[in-house]
């Protein structure tokens, strides 16, 4: 298959590893800085080959090749735009978190591809986590028996190097704070694991630290599903000196795990009523990782590519990244009204995202 990578920042070197991983072939790369395609490409020893053509125009890129499949890794901003503009070029997509920045914009995403047949995944690639996925068996098994609640705790250190490394950041247009930006991996998995179905959310946010930001450097909510289980939801990037922690907890009436590490990428706890021999390979995993962003991009293109090979939906198909979106912007309007938002919203799609403190 034939790929493309539009945006080359932070997170696009494990994009490219995840596509060398799954013998795609690498054919074109954009960025509105040059150096930046330069410096990704050099990191996997690509900076010399001349078959991989550069672009600063995403557009052009579109028009001049024949794609399967583009990895979109630009500012949230732009993801929407750019993911139609894939669709509609008949392309299938990869799209970074948050797949769009409002609901409206997801919306358009999901029935455009829908109608042209297009595969789309939201790059929410810690479902791939073994601990994730060991933890999601004993969900989907029953293990658990009744879900009581379960908790996220995002807890890492962004400083004003950070964001001066791209300006786009922390502004409300284009990224959002710490609960958009950061914490969307865990709400994506509390929210997945809990059920989906949400009844009301109330949320705080505050800006304690990082005053030359327009978002919010701490945020937190209570979530009641429609299941009667509640869940807690902390993310912030307030932790000093570096990132400490990213948890998930899941409590039932017959087990109790917590998967721990840089990026739920451990299991810290495993007790279950039922538990066997085979539940040991489970006590105190660890997955070894070689950033906060985990490995599971090399997962989440081999799963595409079988979604797209087989015509099937994608395991984080384009409902699951709206559904990530969807309670963050919940917490967002919350903290704007000051009152629990209750699911679903009629006028959802026209959510507000700035916030006030």
């Amino acid at each position: 298959m034939k790929c493309a990578l539009i945006g080359c920042g932070r997170i696009s070197t494990n994009h490219v590893k995840a596509i060398i991983n799954n013998n795609l072939e690498l054919i074109a790369v954009c960025d509105i800085v040059p150096e930046h395609m330069e410096k990704v490409l050099k990191e996997h020893s690509l900076q010399d080959n001349q078959n991989i053509r550069r672009y600063t125009d995403y557009k052009k890129l579109l028009k001049e090749n024949q794609l399967d499949l583009v990895g979109i890794a630009t500012e949230s901003g732009l993801h929407a735009e750019i993911a139609i503009s894939c669709i509609e070029h008949g392309t299938h997509v990869i799209i970074e978190k948050p797949m769009a920045m409002s609901i409206e914009d997801a919306n358009r995403i999901i029935k455009i591809s829908e109608a042209r047949h297009i595969k789309v995944s939201a790059c929410h690639q810690n479902r791939f986590n073994i601990a994730v996925q060991e933890m999601r068996k004993a969900v989907e098994s029953g293990r658990f028996g009744k879900l009581s609640h379960g908790s996220v705790h995002v807890r890492w250190n962004r400083g004003v190097d950070y964001y001066r490394q791209a300006p786009w950041r922390g502004t409300w247009a284009q990224d959002g704070g710490a609960l958009m930006n950061q914490c969307i991996h865990g709400i994506d998995l509390l929210r997945w694991m809990l059920g989906d179905d949400i009844e009301e959310v109330y949320g705080v946010t505050r800006q304690q630290f990082h005053h030359y930001l327009e978002a919010e450097d701490i945020g937190m909510a209570v979530v009641k599903f429609k299941n009667g289980a509640v869940a807690t939801i902390e993310g912030t990037t307030n932790v000093y000196p570096h990132n400490l922690e990213e948890t998930l907890y899941l409590f039932g009436e017959n087990g109790t795990v917590k998967l721990g590490g840089k990026s739920t990428n451990n299991i810290d706890v495993w007790d279950f009523a039922d538990e066997s021999d085979l539940d040991d390979k489970n006590k105190g995993l660890k997955e070894e990782t070689s950033n906060v962003y985990g490995n599971g991009h090399t997962s989440l293109y081999a799963d595409m590519i079988e979604a797209i090979e087989n015509d099937r939906k994608p395991y984080v198909d384009a409902y699951a990244g709206k559904n990530a979106l969807e309670l963050v912007l919940a917490i967002y309007r919350s903290q704007k009204e000051g009152k629990p938002v209750k699911f679903p919203l009629k006028d959802f799609a026209s959510v507000d995202m700035t916030g006030e403190f």
